[in-house]
């Protein structure tokens, strides 16, 4: 299956279970996702509901290609294929090895600022003399601990920033797509990029 088969599977998988998706309301942050107007809740909070919305193009956006320009690289195609599929907040999801939110984007500023983690990324995996990657999903809030696909070779692998890769976890990403469960919404763990140190 392919990166965007099974992320396509895994996110209608998503919606079945979670049909009703919200976020606290930013009007500086919007998105194409959302769904509805802002509202308070019961607590007095803004809220505004979102689903993840399919972008429309006919060939999968370069959204990387000033990164691809800066660090003289091409940036793994399944990275491309996820990062350019959704519009959406982070998903949450159980794989075989744990607890992880995957990484989406918000809006063309998240594409930005995604952007800009990835060069501190890709120093820091120079510092440590490690294969570039791309991180897309952060794993429990407690820890630093990240998933990325290795750029030379699509596999999945478990990282801490700034260090070697600690294991393989999948493959490739389709691989790892397809092994993931969806989990509770708003778990509260960090929907954004990690800064790497």
């Amino acid at each position: 299956m392919a990166v965007t088969e099974a992320l396509d599977t895994f996110i209608q998988q998503y919606l079945k279970v979670y049909p009703h998706l919200e976020d606290v309301h930013d009007p500086r942050w919007r998105s194409p996702c959302e769904v509805s107007e802002p509202y308070r809740d019961a607590d007095g909070i803004e809220r505004i509901a979102w689903q993840p919305l399919k972008r429309r193009h006919t060939t999968t956006p370069n959204d990387f290609s000033g990164l691809e320009q800066a660090l003289e690289l091409k940036i793994h195609p399944d990275l491309k294929t996820y990062y350019g599929a959704y519009w959406s907040g982070g998903l949450e999801a159980e794989a075989p090895q744990g607890h992880v939110s995957l990484l989406m984007l918000w809006n063309n500023e998240d594409v930005a600022r995604l952007t800009e983690n990835l060069v501190g990324h890709a120093l820091a995996k120079r510092r440590s003399r490690s294969a570039f990657s791309v991180f897309f999903a952060c794993t429990d809030k407690d820890s630093d601990l990240f998933l990325s696909v290795e750029n030379d070779t699509g596999r999945i692998i478990l990282e801490r920033p700034g260090y070697k890769p600690i294991k393989t976890v999948a493959s490739n990403l389709a691989e790892f797509l397809e092994s993931l469960v969806p989990a509770t919404p708003n778990r509260e763990t960090e929907n954004r990029p990690p800064v790497p140190s």
